[in-house]
């Protein structure tokens, strides 16, 4: 398995892989700086061309650009020339959705991209599909929600005191630990079923303030006061209003049934235990970055 793109969710498939038996190499744009799990081998992004050749399993998680997928840019005829190539998963986001307005999609649901860097994530889709279909090469589109696990999560902010609880009633964000999403996607590369969207989003959309809440009780702090979201709205960066911009609720069924697995952190709550339990024991499955 290659996973081009050594990053946290690269480095939570690539443990996962490893435990699976694949013999797992990665790229980095700076490899210097790059964490690789032990028993990986790390490359360089500009020296992967033979390693993408020999590859049996393809993972993509370096996001599009404005030239467009990165990886096809630089490595689409090497893709065409790997014989042993049976399937391909790649790591999309649950915004091509849009906005539901609170409404639910699952994996049926079609795309209705609004923000620009969705839009060119529903594109570089597209253009895998358009790539692997004539080579009989499975794809597994992987829209994720947000993710959080070691290193990443509110129990950070909430004992650093920087945990803010924007209240805004009924707008709920889905998200996923990044443990299951190493999970689900060597679970769907030991079992390609030709070209398939496939949900990582946990059981439990949750509004952000609840997660705050809940983050504060297992560190043994206050939660932060309630900021109305009209005030925090004010103060917030351009992305962090493209994120509030957009209110759905992700469904992942489907993609449980399908992979044969139920998430090991079903909601936040699980999830939350599961860190703040590893981090009073000084572990951690997957460093920051």
């Amino acid at each position: 398995m290659l996973i081009l793109g050594f990053g946290y969710a690269g480095r939570a498939i690539a443990a996962e892989a490893l435990r699976a038996g694949f013999a797992v190499s990665g790229t980095a744009r700076n490899p210097a700086k790059a964490r690789v799990p032990e028993g990986a081998t790390l490359l360089p992004f500009d020296e992967a061309g033979a390693a993408i050749r020999a590859a049996t399993h393809l993972v993509i998680t370096a996001g599009p650009g404005a030239e467009g997928d990165p990886v096809l840019a630089r490595y689409r005829d090497d893709v065409t020339q790997a014989a042993g190539l049976r399937w391909v998963g790649y790591m999309s986001t649950t915004g091509v959705y849009g906005d539901r307005q609170g409404g639910w999609v699952d994996e049926t649901a079609a795309p209705a991209p609004a923000q620009e860097r969705s839009v060119r994530r529903l594109e570089a889709e597209q253009a895998w599909q358009a790539l692997l279909a004539p080579m009989g090469v499975a794809l597994d589109l992987f829209r994720t929600a947000g993710i959080y696990g070691p290193g990443r999560n509110m129990l950070e902010e909430a004992r650093q005191g920087t945990a803010r609880r924007v209240i805004k009633p009924g707008h709920t964000f889905s998200r996923i630990h990044v443990e299951d999403i190493g999970r689900a996607v060597v679970a769907a590369a030991l079992r390609p079923d030709g070209d398939r969207v496939l949900h990582l989003a946990d059981d439990e959309p949750a509004e952000g303030a609840a997660v705050a809440v809940e983050a504060a009780r297992l560190v043994g702090v206050p939660p932060p006061p309630g900021v109305p979201f009209e005030t925090a709205l004010a103060t917030m960066s351009a992305m962090g209003r493209s994120f509030w911009a957009e209110d759905r609720k992700v469904a992942s069924a489907r993609t449980q049934a399908a992979l044969g697995l139920r998430w090991r952190y079903p909601t936040y709550r699980e999830g939350l235990a599961a860190l703040h339990q590893a981090e009073q024991a000084g572990e951690g499955l997957v460093q920051q970055g």
